[in-house]
């Protein structure tokens, strides 16, 4: 299916009842240590802290309403089982969430209070996607998969949509990437409004997996990555993200642990914007001089705040 700005818009159309429009945000300090103009699309402060409620329900509430009764299955870390559950719990669907045993604590407790039932895997010996594709063969349940699929693709592209409505002459965007939903959506979007802008991926080193599969010219798997960044963790890009990001992306930025962490500190002490280390992973390629040249005003999707 060859996606356009047509499926974010209406996704952004779709969604409008179940998500916040979240802030833009600047700082003088952050640009003035970056040596860039900065924007920060604030989706930790999204409803479940992060941005893949806009994924989420966009799925969800495409799902035709006889299919959607039967309920919904997920497999997430933290973030998107908390989107899955928020957006059933509105829809009125039964949720059941596969997560790994070494799950955030913040995250696991929240998707539990969003009333969705939670069954463990272990992240190093179990297949996450084998493990809630059996729990949606036995009860009938539709499974929502974290990135790989059109309707979250679509739904996640509506964050970078809104960013550039606020902000429309940005250079560059930098994105997060674990499975590349949220930074394939956000080709989409940003090539449709704006054909000019240059998109830049960002991982931790530790993970990653699509940089690798880049430099490559296709998927590269990696082992389970022990990285701070729990929502980067996945092991191969999306097969549909993939040529997405393949066709669109000019690059993807690396950065370490420490700058992770230093960024997470810095953004917490200066914006005030408590920042999760996945959310913090672009920030950090802008605030250690990682952008090539030519680049003056960066916008730059936090993409939660679950820390």
């Amino acid at each position: 299916m060859a996606m356009t700005l047509a499926d974010v818009q209406s996704a952004a159309a779709r969604i409008k009842p179940l998500i916040h429009r979240t802030p833009v945000m600047k700082s003088r300090l952050f640009n003035e240590a970056a040596g860039i103009e900065c924007f920060f699309k604030c989706e930790n402060l999204q409803r479940g802290g992060a941005f893949k409620i806009r994924g989420a329900a966009n799925f969800l509430l495409s799902i035709p309403p006889p299919d959607r009764s039967r309920g919904v299955v997920a497999f997430s870390s933290g973030n998107h089982a908390q989107a899955v559950a928020i957006a059933a719990r509105e829809l009125g669907v039964r949720a059941k969430i596969a997560m790994p045993t070494d799950a955030p604590k913040a995250k696991l407790e929240a998707t539990k209070a969003y009333g969705a039932e939670v069954v463990f895997y272990d992240r190093l010996k179990d297949d996450r996607e084998s493990v809630a594709r059996k729990l949606a063969d036995e009860t009938g349940s539709m499974l929502v998969p974290p990135f790989d699929h059109e309707w979250i693709i679509a739904g996640q592209g509506t964050a970078a949509l809104e960013l550039l409505e606020e902000v429309p002459d940005l250079d560059a965007l930098i994105i997060c990437v674990g499975g590349g939903g949220l930074l394939a959506g956000s080709c989409i979007a940003a090539r449709g409004v704006r054909p000019e802008i240059r998109i830049f991926g960002a991982e931790p080193v530790q993970a990653n997996d699509t940089y690798l599969s880049l430099k490559a010219g296709h998927r590269v798997e990696i082992p389970p990555p022990d990285t701070i960044a729990d929502g980067l963790r996945p092991t191969k890009p999306g097969a549909i993200t993939f040529p997405i990001v393949q066709e669109n992306v000019e690059d993807i930025l690396l950065v370490s642990e420490d700058e992770i962490r230093q960024t997470v500190a810095f953004v917490q002490s200066r914006m005030k914007i408590l920042v999760e280390p996945s959310g913090a992973v672009p920030a950090a390629v802008a605030l250690t001089h990682k952008l090539p040249g030519g680049i003056h005003k960066a916008g730059i999707i936090v993409s939660g705040g679950n820390v």
